[in-house]
C-alpha cells in the first residue's frame, strides 16, 4: 500500500483490519514524517494489538545528533564502546569544512553545551534525559521551543538547553536534516509493511507469552538517525520507543524485531517479578540482565518461527542472505559472557514454555533452580 501524504496529521483509513496514517510531506518544514499504524477489528471495534505511531521529528533528531557529536568530541568511551550489543566505533565527528563562519560558530557552541553535561548522561537511565526526549518528541510540529509562535510550543525545558537547540537548528536543518529525515522515512517505509503483515499476530503472541495485555494506548516511536550506542531504547512512563534508522543492525527484518523487542519492555513486569520471586525463594542473587536476555530471546524466537513457518515472508536481503532467520541477539553477538550461559538455560527451560509444554511458573522455577 502506498503512503498517502497530507499537510497535517490527518487519519486516512486504507483498509480493515489495518489503518495506516501518514504525515506531512518533507517539504512542509519542521513537521516531518510520521506514520501511524493501528489495528481495528472487522466489526469496527478497536483492538489494542498493536497501535504504533512512527515519527521522524526534527527536534528529537537534533537532540540525539548533538548528543552524539558531543560524545565523539569528548572521546567518551561509551559512545564507541564494544561491550555487548553496543555499536562499533564507526562514527566520526562531522566536518564543518566550507561551512559559513556563523554556522560553524553556532554549531560548535551547541556541541560545547552538550559536552559540558548532557553528553555524560545515559539516554535511558538518566531521568532528565528521559524528560528531554519526551518533551522534544511532543514538540515535533513546533518551529521553535520557546513558544514564540504559539504558547503550545513552549517546551518547558531549561532555558540554556532551549537556546542551544535553537542556535543549532538552522545549521542542522541546512546541512544534515534532509538526509537524516530521508533515512528515517526509508526505515519507516520498510518496516511499516512488516507491521501491517504481522504486527497483530506478533503482539498477541508476546502478550500471551508474558501473560500481560498489550498496552491499550498508542505507542510513540521516534525514528532518529542516532539512537544511542545500542541502536534503540525504551522509556515507560509514557511508553516511548526511540530507534535509529542509521544503525545497520536495525535494517530490514531486524528493525521489525527490534521494534517489537523494545515494545515488549512494556510487558516485562510479569517476567521481572517472577525472576525476583523465584531467585529470592532460593536465596540466590538475581542475575543482572537476565530479564533482558529473556526478552531478546523471546522476540527473536517468535519472529524466527513466523519467518520459517511462513507467517511472514521477507526478501533475501531482509534475512541478510541466510537460508533461515537468525534472531537479532545471535546475529549481533549479544550471547557472550554471562549471556552465553543465559542462552543455554533459556534453550533448556524457557523454550519448552514457548512450545506450550510447560507453564510460565514452571519455566521460571526451573530457570532459577539451575542458574
Amino acid at each position: 500500500m502506498a503512503l498517502l501524504c497530507r499537510q497535517q496529521l490527518l487519519p486516512i483509513v486504507l483498509a480493515a483490519p489495518l489503518m495506516l496514517l501518514a504525515a506531512a510531506s518533507a517539504k512542509t518544514g519542521p513537521v516531518n514524517s510520521a506514520a501511524q499504524l493501528a489495528t481495528t477489528q472487522t466489526s469496527g471495534t478497536e483492538s489494542p494489538l498493536p497501535v504504533f505511531e512512527l515519527h521522524s521529528g526534527f527536534w528529537v533528531n537534533l537532540h540525539h545528533f548533538l548528543y552524539l557529536q558531543a560524545r565523539l568530541l569528548k572521546s567518551n568511551s561509551s559512545s564507541t564502546e564494544t561491550v555487548r550489543g553496543a555499536a562499533q566505533p564507526d562514527e566520526v565527528p562531522v566536518t564543518l569544512t566550507d561551512f559559513p563562519e556563523a554556522d560553524i560558530r553556532a554549531w560548535q557552541d551547541a556541541v560545547a553545551f552538550y559536552t559540558k553535561d548532557l553528553a555524560g548522561r545515559d539516554l535511558l537511565l538518566n531521568g532528565d534525559m528521559e524528560i528531554i526526549n519526551n518533551q522534544l518528541s511532543a514538540m515535533q510540529a513546533c518551529p521553535d521551543l520557546e513558544g514564540k509562535t504559539t504558547p503550545l510550543c513552549k517546551s518547558g525545558l531549561r532555558q540554556d538547553l532551549v537556546q542551544a537547540l535553537e542556535r543549532a537548528a538552522p545549521v542542522y536543518r541546512t546541512h544534515w536534516w534532509t538526509q537524516q529525515d530521508h533515512a528515517n522515512r526509508e526505515w519507516i517505509a520498510q518496516v511499516a509493511p512488516m507491521i501491517q503483515k504481522m504486527g497483530v499476530e506478533l503482539s498477541g503472541q508476546l502478550a500471551d507469552v508474558y501473560e500481560r495485555p498489550w498496552p491499550a494506548q498508542r505507542l510513540r516511536v521516534d525514528v532518529v538517525w542516532y539512537g544511542g550506542p545500542f541502536g534503540a531504547y525504551t522509556t515507560l512512563d509514557p511508553i516511548h520507543v526511540t530507534i535509529s534508522s542509521h544503525d545497520p543492525r536495525n535494517r530490514g527484518v531486524y528493525g521489525f524485531e527490534v521494534l517489537f523487542h523494545e515494545s515488549s519492555h512494556a510487558l516485562a513486569g510479569a517476567v521481572t517479578a517472577a525472576i525476583a520471586r523465584e531467585f529470592r525463594a532460593r536465596d540466590k542473587p538475581i542475575p543482572r540482565d537476565f530479564w533482558h536476555a529473556l526478552l531478546f530471546y523471546t522476540t527473536g524466537e517468535i519472529v524466527r518461527r513466523d519467518v520459517e513457518y511462513g507467517s511472514m515472508t521477507f526478501t533475501h536481503e531482509q534475512t541478510n542472505g541466510s537460508s533461515g532467520y537468525l534472531p537479532y541477539a545471535a546475529r549481533f553477538g549479544l550471547y557472550s559472557g554471562s549471556w552465553e550461559h543465559f542462552r543455554g538455560l533459556l534453550d533448556l527451560y524457557w523454550l519448552p514454555y514457548l512450545d506450550g509444554r510447560v507453564s510460565f511458573d514452571t519455566a521460571m522455577a526451573r530457570l532459577a533452580a539451575d542458574m
